[in-house]
């Protein structure tokens, strides 16, 4: 199965793209989507951006897409607003391509890929380049963010079939 996951942004925006076939994982891509610099309208960012995941999602056929949470310091407010405008291209491009879309807080991504929420962006990086075995840590952030979100994914899809086939079983 093909998962996408997605580390929201305008300026820039992370993706993932991981392939899992029983307890086996591996990278297909990750890479950056260039929204613009800030100095080009909202609305032209968007359309750069949601044009950008389409070709990915179109390229790929995820069957699922694991979105990070808004978070935003309570002194900063408008970090929140810009950062749903970015979720909401990357829901309408997974809802136009029938994907359905998975939410994560980045504590829990963290606690999943760690073992702690409050795990650093190195000790992220870490962890996912010995899930993937590969040969330098995933950079940047961005990308690393993503495919820890479609890591993330795979794991809680795996728990919940468990629990779904313990409960058939019984």
């Amino acid at each position: 199965m093909i998962l996408l996951g997605v580390d929201p942004g305008l300026l820039r925006m992370g993706y993932g793209v991981i392939e899992a076939q029983g307890s086996d994982v591996r990278l297909k891509e990750g890479g950056i989507i260039q929204g613009g610099p800030s100095s080009t309208p909202i609305a032209q960012r968007l359309l750069t951006l949601y044009d950008g995941i389409r070709e990915v999602v179109a390229e790929y056929s995820p069957i699922a897409l694991a979105l990070e949470e808004i978070y935003s310091h309570y002194a900063y407010p408008n970090i929140a607003i810009l950062m749903g405008h970015a979720r909401g291209v990357v829901c309408l491009a997974a809802a136009q391509a029938g994907i359905p879309v998975f939410n994560y807080a980045s504590t829990k991504v963290k606690h999943s890929m760690v073992g702690s929420g409050r795990a650093s962006k190195a000790q992220l990086q870490r962890a996912i380049q010995t899930r993937l075995n590969l040969t330098h840590v995933p950079e940047p952030n961005d990308v690393a963010d993503a495919l820890a979100l479609a890591l993330c994914h795979w794991q809680m899809a795996g728990a919940t079939e468990m629990i779904l086939q313990g409960r058939r079983a019984s």
